[in-house]
C-alpha cells in the first residue's frame, strides 16, 4: 500500500532492521555529505548503508581516496556496516578507450582494496537477514561494451548456494546488483546473464532485488512485483536523468535514495530526496 510521508520522524528507530540503499554516487562528495547527515537525522540507529555501484565516476586511485576520505569524515554518523558494490564506472578510466583483460584485473583490484571484499560478489548477514551482493567480473571491454555486467558460472552457482543458506520460507532476502537485469529501452544495457539470474531468483519469492544504473527518477513505480520476486530501483545520488517533451535529456541534481525498514517480515521501502529532506513515496511489500 502506498502512502504519503512528509516527515523524517515518521520512521521507527526500533525497527527489527533498517538500512539505506544508494546508487550512482559517482564521487559526488557534496551530495554524499547531505545524504549521510539526512540518514542520521532519520534514524541514528540505522543498521547498514549499501552503496550499490558506481561509487566512483572512474575507477582510479584519486577517486577512491576521495570517497574514502568522505566516509572517514562522516564515520561518527554513518552506520557501522557499509557495503560497497561494484558498478560499471569502477571499470572506467577516461584515458583508456577499452579495457584489456589485464586492465580489467587492475580495476577489480582497486575496487576490492576499497571495499575490503575478496571478490566482486559477496554476502553478509545483518541481524539474521541475508544481504547478497552480485557484481560484474568485467567491464568496458570490446565484448561487453561500457555498460553491461558479466556474471560467471562460478558466481551464478555461488548465488544459488547463498540463496539456499539458512533459508526460511517467507523471510526477506536482500539482493543487490548495480545493473538491472533487462535493457530498459533507453540505451542502458543490463546483464549478460540476466535471464539466468532471473531464473535463479524466481525460485525465491522472498527476494528483494535492488538495482541502480539508469539514473531514472525515484518514485513508487520503481518498486515492481510483476516477477516471482520483487525488484526495486534505488534512484541515483550524483544526478537524475530526465527528458523534456521533445525527448531531450537533462541531468538534474536530485540526490535520491532509499530507506528500508523490516518488521515481522514486512519490508517498507521509502524513497528519499536528500537535498530537500523530503519523502518521495512509501511502499510496503
Amino acid at each position: 500500500m502506498d502512502r504519503e510521508v512528509s516527515s523524517a520522524k515518521e520512521v521507527s528507530t526500533s525497527s527489527e532492521l533498517s538500512f539505506g540503499v544508494i546508487g550512482d554516487l559517482h564521487e559526488k562528495i557534496d551530495n554524499f555529505n547531505k545524504l549521510a547527515e539526512d540518514f542520521h537525522e532519520i534514524n541514528p540507529q540505522m543498521d547498514a548503508l549499501i552503496m550499490n555501484g558506481d561509487v566512483v565516476g572512474q575507477g582510479i586511485p584519486s577517486q577512491y581516496e576521495s570517497v574514502k576520505k568522505a566516509l572517514d569524515k562522516k564515520s561518527s554518523i554513518l552506520p557501522k556496516i557499509i557495503i560497497s558494490n561494484i558498478g560499471n564506472h569502477e571499470f572506467f578510466d577516461y584515458n583508456i578507450e577499452q579495457n584489456s583483460p589485464e586492465q580489467v584485473e587492475v580495476f577489480k583490484k582497486r575496487y576490492l582494496d576499497f571495499s575490503g571484499e575478496e571478490f566482486v560478489y559477496h554476502d553478509k548477514w545483518i541481524k539474521d537477514y541475508h544481504f547478497i551482493s552480485l557484481g560484474s567480473e568485467s567491464g568496458n571491454t570490446k565484448e561487453l561494451g561500457s555498460m553491461k555486467a558479466f556474471l560467471s558460472d562460478k558466481q551464478l552457482k555461488w548465488l544459488e548456494e547463498k540463496l539456499a543458506e539458512k533459508y526460511v520460507k517467507g523471510k526477506p532476502i536482500f539482493v543487490f546488483l548495480h545493473q538491472p537485469l533487462n535493457n530498459n529501452g533507453k540505451g542502458f544495457t543490463g546483464v549478460e546473464q540476466g535471464q539466468q539470474v532471473k531464473d535463479i531468483l524466481s525460485k525465491y519469492p522472498e527476494v528483494v532485488l535492488f538495482t541502480s544504473h539508469t539514473h531514472a527518477p525515484l518514485d513508487e513505480n520503481g518498486v515492481k512485483t510483476n516477477l516471482p520476486f520483487t525488484t526495486v530501483h534505488t534512484g541515483a545520488v550524483a544526478y537524475t536523468i530526465v527528458t523534456d517533451g521533445s525527448g531531450n535529456r537533462q541531468n538534474v541534481n536530485n540526490n535520491q535514495g532509499l530507506y528500508v525498514e523490516v518488521n515481522n517480515g514486512k519490508v517498507t521501502i521509502k524513497g528519499r530526496s536528500f537535498n530537500d529532506k523530503k519523502w518521495l513515496f512509501s511502499k510496503d511489500i
